[in-house]
């Protein structure tokens, strides 16, 4: 099956105003509405979404780096809002008119800070991870996913060089097939699709695991914005054979009470996997917000 993933149309960075460059890799045509994709932990620009889909529809869709992952310089002690700064930037940079955001995954916190400091006028998060430290979690969550909250909690450098200590791309890839539903496994090891993802991986590493540790830091602790003040609309996208420990607990159902604009789908027969598998629903139902 085609899961829609292919080399991208262009690749880049963006000079910061610090001097640290943001990496990005772009599919589509140059003057399509702009989508700005947050990837999932531990993957790069290289892995993108929706290939048979975004030259069709119009779509310019961006795939950025966070610091420290793949082509993005380190920035020690970075935060939700300091990437909300860091997007505001290359968004200025590139001339991104009215853009939109898709979160994958651990990635979704990252989109929807875009949208709480209104830098994007939509927002999908698929598969997305929640406020995993938020009260209305405390005894939801599984109990490693509550030990690394805690760590966080208690103290936020000790568990981010422990984080640092685990990750690697190996480690990384043997986790997600061990422990996801076969409706994933069946997309994940798809031969295409697998080279695609491990090449994400691998860049998303190559300078070393403080990056994923630090997006695992942000990812386990306390957003800095409230999900109630977010004034665009959020479609939340979920399927119930997803069985990550690290997704939203409720798939879903509280964030989407707490956003006003919020729209949950629901989708019985997939699983986490469903960007890839779905990706033309989720582009679509973007873009009659952006449009």
């Amino acid at each position: 099956m085609d899961y829609g993933v292919c080399e991208p149309a262009r690749l880049g960075q963006t000079q910061l105003l610090d001097g640290r460059l943001l990496g990005w890799a772009e599919w589509g045509p140059t003057d399509g509405t702009p989508v700005l994709f947050c990837p999932g932990a531990a993957t790069s620009r290289w892995l993108g979404f929706g290939g048979g889909v975004i030259d069709a529809a119009g779509i310019r869709l961006i795939s950025v780096d966070r610091p420290g992952l793949g082509a993005s310089d380190p920035a020690p002690g970075r935060t939700l809002t300091s990437w909300a700064t860091d997007m505001r930037h290359l968004i200025q940079e590139q001339a991104l008119r009215a853009p939109s955001a898709v979160g994958f995954s651990q990635g979704a916190p990252f989109a929807l800070a875009l949208a709480a400091d209104g830098l994007v006028n939509a927002v999908a998060v698929v598969s997305g991870s929640d406020e995993l430290a938020h009260p209305r979690f405390t005894h939801a969550l599984a109990p490693q996913v509550r030990g690394m909250v805690n760590a966080v909690a208690a103290d936020p450098d000790a568990a981010e060089a422990s984080f640092a200590g685990f990750g690697s791309a190996d480690a990384l890839w043997d986790l997600i097939i061990a422990t996801s539903p076969e409706a994933d496994r069946t997309v994940y090891t798809d031969p295409v699709f697998q080279r695609a993802f491990r090449r994400a991986m691998d860049e998303a590493f190559s300078q070393g695991p403080a990056g994923y540790a630090r997006d695992t830091v942000l990812a386990m602790g306390l957003w800095p914005f409230d999900p109630a003040d977010i004034a665009v609309p959020v479609e939340l996208w979920y399927g119930e054979q997803d069985t990550s420990p690290v997704h939203s607990p409720d798939l879903g159902e509280s964030l989407t009470r707490m956003i006003p604009k919020a729209t949950r789908h629901l989708l019985p027969a997939a699983a986490g996997s469903l960007l890839w598998t779905h990706a033309e629903a989720v582009l679509r139902t973007l873009l009659a917000h952006a449009r």
